[in-house]
């Protein structure tokens, strides 16, 4: 084995935690908090911890199925190596669409919130969105080194703004303004964490990358707790804390652009200028993550003769440059189209599913704890099952 391939790449843990929390938290907490609250009520911020338990467990068996395989490529490379060849490329191919829908909504999402503070012109947010876009693209092309180091720096940034917007906010908590008018029953935490799992998608971006990591069993050992734990924390405490701000209802009203209406409520209009940089760059930095990795598994699919060869060529620089140009394309056209709300369903059903047979693989190859994989594999597809049932109004 080589030097290169035995010690890694350029990335070392701080540089795949920011590309972990970055690909969750970017447009999850900022468009969908509402949905979270008018599904889950005043028990939203647990809809949060369930989300982040079946996220931890699916980290894990994702940790420990990468380290004994020792390859990247994530779910794909380990239905290759056991020879479900079919379910490996129908995986990858559901995984790219899921990546270049869940970056649109990033896209999307950054362009509604430049586009609510600065006013103008009804053409401005997608014009936002589709420039974003293209700066992270023209990042990416830069090779590996650039992309995380941008990303460091974006997620320093935006979980700064953001734990200043959740200290204001539970500074002034009243447990009474977490309640909604037609509070829900139970069910309705497991409603809202499954709704909603895409903001907790992002952290199995880190297994693309696993050959581009300096001692990369060691920093996939470790990344999964410590990026999973910190969304959880980001998650639970901007949903108890902006309900103090604005109230329950307006966060439900307000949609997509809640958290901005939260930070004018706190700081008026400095308030509302750094939630709208919180969420661009969080935004931003969220495409940066993804495109980055996505990529690389494209790249590692056309290897495998899955996909066009040409997805697997590289620039001087190391990047994937064929796969990051289409899956930014197909993102920049989805973005600008706008009115993707029921595909950010779709996604998490998408998630669900993928991150529940990643659960039971674990168990299967007999990796990790037990304890954790298999209720990660019960959860994944529990809560699977009761978000499609209640898409298709039985619940």
């Amino acid at each position: 084995m080589s030097e290169k391939q035995s010690t890694g790449g350029q990335l070392g843990l701080a540089a795949v935690w920011a590309i972990a929390v970055g690909g969750m938290v970017g447009g999850g907490i900022f468009s969908t908090l509402g949905v979270v609250i008018s599904s889950a009520g005043h028990w939203a911020a647990l809809s949060f911890v369930l989300g982040g338990l079946v996220a931890y467990a699916t980290g894990h068996s994702l940790a420990a199925l990468t380290v004994e395989k020792d390859e990247a490529g994530g779910i794909y490379t380990f239905l290759r190596d056991l020879k479900f060849t079919r379910l490996a490329r129908w995986s990858a191919w559901v995984l790219l669409a899921g990546y270049v829908l869940t970056c649109a909504v990033y896209a999307y999402t950054f362009g509604a919130y430049l586009g609510q503070a600065i006013g103008g012109p009804s053409w401005l947010p997608p014009a936002m969105a589709s420039a974003v876009i293209l700066a992270m693209t023209a990042i990416n092309l830069r090779g590996a080194g650039q992309a995380a180091g941008v990303e460091i720096a974006i997620v320093a940034i935006k979980l700064a703004i953001l734990a200043a917007l959740a200290a204001f906010g539970l500074s002034q908590f009243e447990v009474e303004k977490l309640s909604i008018a037609q509070q829900p029953g139970l069910i309705g935490i497991v409603i809202g964490a499954a709704s909603v799992f895409m903001a907790y998608e992002g952290f199995e971006l880190v297994a693309y990358d696993y050959d581009e990591m300096k001692d990369r069993k060691r920093v996939m050992r470790r990344i999964m707790p410590l990026a999973i734990g910190s969304a959880a924390l980001i998650y639970v405490l901007v949903a108890l804390a902006v309900p103090m701000l604005t109230g329950t209802q307006a966060v439900i009203a307000d949609g997509e652009v809640a958290l901005s209406r939260a930070g004018q409520a706190a700081l008026g209009t400095p308030g509302l200028i750094a939630v709208t940089i919180a969420a661009a760059l969080s935004t931003a930095s969220a495409i940066n993550a993804t495109l980055f990795s996505s990529a690389r598994l494209a790249r590692e699919v056309a290897r495998d003769g899955a996909l066009p060869s040409a997805l697997g060529r590289e620039n001087a620089e190391g990047s994937p440059y064929w796969a990051v140009l289409l899956l930014a394309a197909g993102a920049l056209a989805l973005a600008v189209m706008g009115g993707l709300s029921g595909l950010v369903s779709g996604a998490s059903v998408v998630f669900l599913l993928v991150f529940g047979t990643l659960n039971a693989l674990a168990v299967k190859e007999n990796v990790g704890r037990r304890w954790i994989t298999l209720p990660g594999t019960v959860l994944a597809f529990g809560a699977l099952a009761v978000l499609v049932l209640h898409m298709l109004g039985v619940i």
